[in-house]
């Protein structure tokens, strides 16, 4: 019988690094999925959670946080747009200009895990923001891409119109806070294992092939 596992997955869907990670390890489990049953959980982190609303320029605020020059940060997205072509996500460096705030898209999240459809979000609000340039802060857009995945639209404006579920993540992020988790992606395998970056999927297999070995 395949080895089950229960894998956190500490990220952002503002985090270009995360969706690279992610295809890495999804590509990963596929190759073992004779071996290992594995069971994600989207935990929230936010990259920018002061950031004001309507967002900033992509480029300024990289260039305000790293001193980034306009040639170091388009060669470093071209680099993470080559990474996420390996694992079959597409980066278009021309729709994403800006930077927002990604609370809400959080708050859906972790409905979307009690409905169980938290992967399948999880994808769409990737590709929304990185592939379509989209607004992962703005209500309409998130409620379009909840019901895309087969999530009620109606029950996810009922949610952004008020706090639900705010406490819950704000509780996952101070709790992953408190384990010394202040980068993303963070991968948790059985709450003991910890890989972090945007790793390639052999680095994920043989991590994954190795617990599943010593717990046998």
């Amino acid at each position: 019988m395949p080895v089950r596992m229960t894998i956190d997955f500490v990220s952002d869907v503002s985090c270009p690094w995360c969706a690279i990670a992610l295809g890495g390890l999804e590509t990963a489990l596929a190759k073992v999925a004779a071996e290992i049953e594995a069971e994600i959980h989207f935990q929230p982190f936010e990259l920018n959670p002061r950031m004001q609303k309507g967002g900033e320029s992509l480029i300024e605020h990289l260039s305000e946080k790293y001193g980034s020059s306009a040639q170091d940060i388009a060669a470093a997205q071209e680099a993470i747009r080559e990474r996420g072509a390996a694992v079959g996500f597409n980066f278009d460096l021309q729709k994403r200009t800006r930077i927002y705030n990604t609370f809400d898209a959080h708050r859906l999240l972790h409905w979307a895990g009690i409905e169980g459809k938290q992967r399948a979000l999880k994808h769409a609000l990737l590709s929304a923001y990185f592939t379509e340039g989209r607004d992962p802060s703005d209500p309409a857009v998130l409620i379009e891409i909840a019901a895309s995945v087969g999530l009620d639209g109606p029950r996810a404006r009922q949610i952004l119109a008020a706090d639900e579920y705010a406490a819950e993540v704000r509780a996952r992020e101070r709790f992953y806070q408190s384990q010394g988790i202040d980068a993303v992606p963070t991968v948790i395998v059985d709450r003991r294992y910890l890989i972090q970056g945007g790793q390639p999927a052999q680095v994920f297999e043989e991590l994954l092939r190795r617990l599943a070995a010593q717990s046998q």
